[in-house]
């Protein structure tokens, strides 16, 4: 396969194809983010593209899902994507799902239509970077939407009947914003209703805008015992009608996985229950990106 540089993909893309589409992210400005600093955003050339697809039909067919990397697959123009589609539905028949990551640039510049057709060209779950629901913290981190843009790009991508999974950044208030975080985040939540929610806890990389923030005493990292209370009150504020909220990230201190709204209560008790000291959390030099 034709990659270039870092390959990200989402934990649960973890056994798919991975065909690189796109270098790097087209917005590349979020304070917190490393991943591409090193990539000029580009879409790659269908040559490049479609001999990658026939290296996966002779070398992958035990693999069912393919993600569409790098950064934000879903802006690539229609034009674009729909053959690319077609082509790993023609040549990949065994793969039943397709995902990538969108961003909220890349879902507005969709019609409706346009996302109906996605879906039936084999894309079956959008991966969205929401992070918060705070709009001083999604303005701080220059993340490039409000919460109310954040909700109208969700929705739009569930109407489509594509399935969502939103990640959001435990942390990412800092101390004096921790709890505003937790509840406005859950807020959001609620009102897009994803499939799936995965909760990462904050970790600040050297070179990062955010990182330099931290040594300047401009943020400040919130401690282990602080990031579990905030996790807990982003899902006591979390009302979802089937959703899976999990924080069995490597960066989380406590692993959760909770069936939403039916483990609720159970979770925030094994919250609690750490933050007494019954559970021990995982230990720094084990936590990773």
């Amino acid at each position: 396969m034709h990659h270039e540089g870092m390959i990200i993909r989402p934990p649960s893309e973890a056994n798919s194809i991975l065909l690189q589409v796109t270098l790097g992210c087209s917005h590349n400005k979020c304070t917190f983010c490393p991943t591409f600093r090193q990539k000029r955003f580009n879409i790659k050339k269908n040559d490049i593209i479609f001999k990658d697809i026939e290296f996966a039909r002779q070398n992958c067919r035990h693999q069912s899902r393919l993600f569409i990397c790098d950064g934000d697959a879903m802006i690539v123009p229609q034009k674009r994507l729909v053959p690319i589609l077609e082509q790993i539905k023609d040549r990949l028949p065994w793969v039943t799902r397709v995902g990538l990551y969108a961003n909220t640039k890349g879902i507005g510049m969709k019609t409706d239509e346009q996302l109906q057709e996605l879906k039936a060209l084999g894309v079956d779950i959008a991966y969205m970077g929401l992070e918060s629901g705070d709009d001083v913290v999604l303005k701080n981190v220059c993340k490039g939407a409000d919460a109310e843009k954040m909700i109208k790009m969700g929705r739009k991508i569930k109407t489509a009947g594509i399935k969502l999974s939103m990640t959001v950044l435990v942390g990412l208030g800092g101390k004096k914003r921790s709890m505003i975080h937790a509840q406005q985040t859950g807020k959001v939540l609620s009102a897009i209703d994803p499939d799936f929610v995965g909760a990462l806890s904050l970790m600040l990389v050297p070179g990062t805008e955010l990182n330099d923030q931290y040594e300047q005493g401009k943020f400040t990292l919130i401690n282990p015992e602080e990031m579990l209370t905030e996790l807990g009150g982003m899902i006591a504020a979390t009302h979802l009608t089937n959703g899976l909220f999990h924080a069995n990230h490597a960066s989380n201190y406590l692993p959760i996985r909770a069936r939403l709204p039916r483990d609720k209560e159970k979770t925030l008790t094994l919250i609690s229950q750490a933050l007494q000291g019954k559970i021990k959390l995982k230990p720094e030099s084990m936590r990773g990106l």
